[in-house]
């Protein structure tokens, strides 16, 4: 089959092509911005065009000669996000209508009947009728909380259970949950391809156990080794106070958490189990699920994270990035440094940046800047890196995005925490006579007269922050390599 896989920059889409490809179809991905599949494995096995869902000419040109659309959108920045969820489902099942495509495969989210839904989750809800109502046969999976590394359900799983040996808990953790292991629903998606032309229906998707969401914190502690974590049940914390405390506890924000949570406060569990009929296998157990994603996390095997899609209220796409970053007044730090290291091994330490290694500068500081980006809603500075020693375009780092990566000479940065503008941290590796030469520059371009003021507000901080991590970069380039020759 030939197929379109739309969120391929996603945590799901990113790891559903590389399987379609083992299966032996043939795949295009449609993005917004191709340079974020530049550097993955399988970026020289599949086709990738430009375009969006909302964009109609864009669907048009993506879906021609193909066979079967899997559809993985699902908007979280826009205000009127159910709108935009409901046209751009329109637009791709037309778009699929008019190109002959034989199937669209949409995963939504799983809910109860007649109850009020969230606003998130009555959004996917209405995603899935629409292509069911449309001319082409569409299979809509449904699923609850999906267990898998680097996913937003079980990161915020994971750092509530690991960091909180006595959890203050709402009534909603004892609603029936029926989880299911990622690597399942991406088997659904895959196997779904060869499904007979007549199905056209929604399939609820869950793993073999249903457990309340208190359960499966109290069973992941066990599989995970840590000890028996005390309850205490607070009914006041209502699922929007429970978002804040996610955003604080976890490397979750606000923004992402709130959808997690309205999602569980009626009980998820599967009212049928006709996909097996069609799609029969066995299941992955949830606490064997736990396992396999912690060791994919021990093992910095991590394959995508959430935090690979864009952020809500971050900015979605790249902007000038010329020497004099055009399109209004900017300030700029630029600080150089030379050293003795190879620009090979000073390279090793720029794109090793962040995560557990740090900033190589005032710790504290960058800490106090994560923390208040957190409690405005920010994504903070716990997202961490996916893989400690490698980056690829696209993907986030703490609170920064890998905007561009020219391997062994230039890493640039784009900030995704609450400021008033834009701004970017670009490191830049060359060689110099007996060693390397390590440039660092911090634009910022102010967005009214608060951007103006932040920044001269924390100016005085540069002299230590840029400062010392410029020297300290060089530094620790340098302590490395004479290890090494030692």
């Amino acid at each position: 089959m030939h197929c379109l896989v739309t969120g391929a920059t996603g945590y799901l889409g990113g790891r559903l092509v590389p399987r379609l490809l083992a299966a032996g179809h043939r795949v295009r991905c449609l993005v917004r911005d191709p340079r974020k599949l530049r550097d993955v494995p399988w970026a020289g096995q599949v086709e990738v065009v430009r375009g969006d869902v909302l964009d109609p000419a864009s669907l048009e040109a993506a879906v021609r000669d193909v066979d079967v659309v899997h559809y993985l959108v699902h908007s979280l920045s826009d205000p009127d996000f159910a709108d935009a969820d409901r046209r751009a489902a329109e637009n791709t099942a037309r778009a699929a209508a008019d190109a002959g495509v034989r199937r669209i495969v949409y995963l939504g989210g799983l809910h109860p009947p007649g109850v009020a839904l969230s606003p998130h989750l009555a959004s996917r809800r209405q995603v899935g009728e629409v292509f069911l109502r449309g001319p082409v046969p569409a299979v809509v999976l449904q699923a609850a909380v999906v267990i898998g590394s680097g996913s937003a359900s079980f990161e915020m799983l994971r750092y509530l259970t690991e960091r909180l040996p006595v959890m203050v808990t709402p009534r909603w953790v004892r609603n029936r949950v029926q989880p299911i292991a990622v690597r399942d629903v991406l088997r659904y998606l895959v196997d779904a391809v060869g499904l007979p032309a007549d199905v056209n229906r929604a399939f609820d998707i869950g793993g073999p156990d249903v457990l309340t969401y208190l359960d499966m914190m109290l069973r992941y502690a066990r599989v995970a080794g840590l000890r028996r974590r005390r309850v205490l049940p607070v009914p006041v914390l209502t699922p929007h106070l429970s978002a804040h405390w996610v955003n604080l506890v976890t490397p979750v924000p606000r923004s992402i958490a709130s959808p997690l949570i309205e999602s569980l406060v009626h009980e998820v569990v599967c009212r049928e189990h006709d996909i097996e009929t069609y799609l029969p296998g066995e299941n992955t157990g949830y606490d064997r699920a736990v396992a396999l994603a912690l060791a994919k996390v021990r093992d910095a095997d991590v394959e995508t994270r959430w935090s690979g899609a864009s952020v809500p209220g971050a900015p979605a796409d790249p902007l000038p990035t010329d020497p004099e970053w055009s399109g209004g007044s900017s300030y700029v730090d630029v600080r150089e440094r030379r050293t003795a290291a190879s620009p090979e091994r000073l390279w090793q330490v720029v794109e090793g940046i962040g995560g557990e290694h740090g900033w190589y500068s005032f710790p504290l500081a960058w800490a106090v800047r994560g923390w208040l980006d957190r409690l405005v809603g920010g994504v903070g500075l716990r997202r961490g890196r996916r893989d400690p020693r490698r980056l690829h375009v696209g993907e986030a780092l703490d609170f920064w995005r890998v905007e561009e990566l020219d391997r062994g000479r230039l890493l640039r940065l784009r900030a995704e925490m609450r400021v008033p503008g834009l701004a970017w941290l670009e490191l830049r590796v060359a060689a110099a006579d007996g060693g390397s030469v390590y440039r660092q520059r911090a634009v910022f371009v102010p967005r009214g007269l608060a951007g103006h003021v932040y920044w001269w507000l924390v100016w005085p901080f540069h002299g230590v922050v840029f400062g010392g991590m410029a020297r300290n970069i060089a530094n620790e380039a340098e302590l490395t390599s004479e290890f090494r020759k030692s």
